[in-house]
C-alpha cells in the first residue's frame, strides 16, 4: 500500500490567513490519520508579490498551531528543497519537455497585443475573452510562426512565455474526495502560462512537478484552486504522469459571520476580531493586524474551532484534543458548503480550554500580567483568585482585568449601586460584623461564610441589608464572586480595613 503524503505550500506573499492554517491541519490531520507524512513547501516563485518576513511568520504560526511538518524548511528530508525558488533550474526541463511533445508552445505576444486579443473578442461577442485554442491561432506564437522565426526570436533574446496547449474539444474529469466527478471541457480552459520570461515557472507547473517529484499522494487544498484542476489533470497527462496523479479534495470556503461572502484577511480588525494566527506587521506600511495569539486564545482553541469549521465529526463532542482531532478526522464528513466563522462562538471555544487548564498554569500567567503592570503578587495568591474568577471569563488577560479588586482596595465606589442599597444603619452593621470577623482564628472561605450567616441568624438580619453594602465595600461595585472566597484571598487584614474605610466614608 502507497504511504500517505500531503504538502501545505503556502506562498510567501502576507501573513496566514486562518483559513490557510486549517488547510494545513486537515492536511496534517489526514496524514497522521493515515500514518502518512505531512510536508511543508514553500511556493515562492512569484518574487514580484514576495514578502520579508512571510514565509518566517508561516512556519512560528504553524509551530504556534502544533502542526508540525515531517519534511520541509529547516527540516529537511529526501525530497528537498522545500522552496520552489531554490528548485527553479528543475522546471525548465519540464517546460521543455511539453515543447517537444507538442503539449506546449511558446508565445511571444506583447501586453498590448493581449489587450487587444480580449478586447476583439468581447466586441465580437464570440467566447471567452482569453487565450485559448479558439484565439491562439490568430496571435504570435509558436503555432503560427514558423520554426525559423521562433528560432530567431529565442536567438535575439525577446520576452517570451510558454503555454500549456489544450486540447481543443475534450471533457476533463476529476473525481474529488469532497465534491464528487467534476467535469469540465477543455474549450472553457485558457492556455495558461507555464513557464515565464523571468525564467521562473507559475504555479501551475511548478506544484504539479512539485508534487509528482516528493511522491505527494493527496492534494488538500481551498476551494479557490478548484478551476485549476482540470488544467493540473492535463498536466499530469501530458507530462505521463497520469499513473502517479494524486487524488484531490477541495475544501469548503471560510465565510464571513453574516455568511456574505469569503472571510478575506482584508476582513482582518475591520470585523472586530482577528483574521491571522499571529500578529502581523506589514514590513511596507507599518501597519499591524492583530493575531489570535496576542488576543489570549489558547493554540489549542484556535486549532479546535478551526477543525470544526468544514468538518463534523458525526457526535455532539465539541472539544477535541490534536491527538483526538487525529482520531476522528475524514475527508468524507467535510462539507461542500462554506462555513460562517461566528466568533462569539471562537471565545467560547476558549473558554472552555481556559476552564481546563490547571490552575497553575494560569497562576504563573496571571503572575507575568501582574508584574509587567508593576504589581507583586504571589503566585498562590493569583492561582486562588483564577480559580475563583475562571468561570466569568472567556480570555486570561480578562482574568487579571475582572481581578483588579484583589490588588488594590477600592478608591471610588459605584455611586449608583450605593445610592440603592447603602443604607443608613449598613456602616453600623459592617462594624459589628468585623468585631465578629476578627475573633476567627482560621480565616477560611468556610470558616467566614459560617461567621457571617451565624452573625446574620442572631442579629435578625436578612442577606439583602447586609451582603451588598459589604461586597460594596470589598469590591468597590456590586459585582464580583462569593464574598467569603474574595475574603479569604485578601486576609484578615486586607478585609477588614476595607469594610471600615467604607463604613466611615459612605453616606446613606
Amino acid at each position: 500500500m502507497t504511504k500517505v503524503r500531503v504538502r501545505f505550500a503556502p506562498s510567501p506573499t502576507g501573513p496566514l490567513h486562518m483559513g490557510g492554517v486549517r488547510t494545513a491541519l486537515y492536511n496534517y490531520l489526514f496524514a497522521k490519520k493515515q500514518g502518512g507524512d505531512f510536508l511543508l513547501r514553500i511556493e515562492d516563485t512569484d518574487q514580484n508579490r514576495y514578502v520579508p518576513g512571510a514565509e518566517d511568520y508561516i512556519m512560528e504560526s504553524l509551530r504556534w498551531c502544533g502542526i508540525h511538518w515531517d519534511e520541509g524548511p529547516e527540516t529537511g528530508g529526501p525530497f528537498g528543497p522545500y522552496r520552489q525558488s531554490e528548485r527553479k533550474d528543475l522546471y525548465r526541463q519540464y517546460a521543455m519537455q511539453l515543447i517537444e511533445s507538442g503539449k506546449a508552445y511558446y508565445a511571444f505576444d506583447t501586453p498590448e497585443e493581449l489587450e487587444a486579443m480580449r478586447q476583439r473578442i468581447e466586441a465580437e461577442k464570440s467566447g471567452n475573452p482569453q487565450y485559448d485554442s479558439r484565439s491562439r491561432l490568430s496571435m504570435k506564437n509558436s503555432l503560427t510562426l514558423s520554426e525559423e522565426e521562433v528560432a530567431q526570436k529565442i536567438a535575439r533574446g525577446e520576452n517570451y512565455v510558454i503555454r500549456i496547449k489544450n486540447p481543443e474539444d475534450e471533457e476533463i474529469v476529476l473525481e474529488d474526495l469532497i465534491r464528487g466527478t467534476v467535469k469540465v471541457h477543455s474549450w472553457q480552459l485558457d492556455d495558461k502560462v507555464l513557464f515565464k520570461s523571468d525564467g521562473m515557472p507559475t504555479y501551475h507547473l511548478a506544484n504539479v512537478v512539485d508534487d509528482y517529484l516528493m511522491k505527494i499522494t493527496h492534494v488538500i487544498r481551498g476551494e479557490e484552486w478548484l478551476p485549476s484542476a482540470p488544467l493540473h489533470v492535463l498536466l499530469y497527462r501530458s507530462l505521463g504522469w497520469e499513473a502517479q496523479m494524486p487524488r484531490f479534495a477541495h475544501l469548503p470556503l471560510l465565510l464571513k459571520p453574516d455568511g456574505n461572502g469569503k472571510l478575506s484577511k482584508r476582513d482582518g480588525d475591520r470585523l472586530g476580531f482577528p483574521v491571522f494566527p499571529l500578529q502581523w506587521k506589514d514590513p511596507k506600511s507599518g501597519e499591524t493586524s492583530s493575531g489570535y495569539r496576542e488576543a489570549g486564545y489558547f493554540p489549542e482553541a484556535f486549532v479546535n474551532l478551526l477543525a470544526l469549521l468544514g468538518w463534523n465529526p458525526g457526535t455532539e463532542q465539541e472539544i477535541f484534543s490534536l491527538d483526538e482531532l487525529v482520531e476522528a478526522f475524514s475527508l468524507d464528513r467535510v462539507g461542500k458548503s462554506g462555513s460562517k466563522f461566528d466568533p462569539e462562538k471562537a471565545k467560547w471555544f476558549n473558554h472552555q480550554y481556559l476552564l481546563q487548564k490547571p490552575l497553575q498554569d494560569l497562576g504563573r500567567e496571571l503572575k507575568e500580567i501582574a508584574q509587567a503592570k508593576g504589581i507583586d503578587a504571589r503566585e498562590e495568591q493569583l492561582t486562588s483568585i483564577a480559580g475563583l474568577m475562571r468561570e466569568r471569563v472567556n480570555f486570561t488577560t480578562e482574568l487579571f482585568g475582572q481581578a483588579g479588586f484583589f490588588f488594590s482596595a477600592p478608591k471610588e465606589y459605584d455611586e449608583a449601586f450605593a445610592k440603592k442599597r447603602w443604607k443608613e444603619d449598613t456602616p453600623a452593621i459592617l462594624l459589628d460584623l468585623t468585631s465578629v470577623l476578627e475573633n476567627l482564628q482560621a480565616f477560611t472561605a468556610e470558616a467566614i461564610h459560617k461567621a457571617i450567616h451565624t452573625f446574620m441568624e442572631e442579629n435578625g438580619i436578612g442577606a439583602g441589608k447586609l451582603m451588598p453594602g459589604l461586597r460594596l465595600a470589598l469590591v468597590g461595585s456590586g459585582m464580583g464572586p462569593d464574598l467569603s472566597e474574595i475574603m479569604d484571598i485578601l486576609g484578615k487584614q486586607e478585609s477588614l480595613q476595607r469594610i471600615r474605610r467604607a463604613a466611615e466614608t459612605l453616606k446613606a
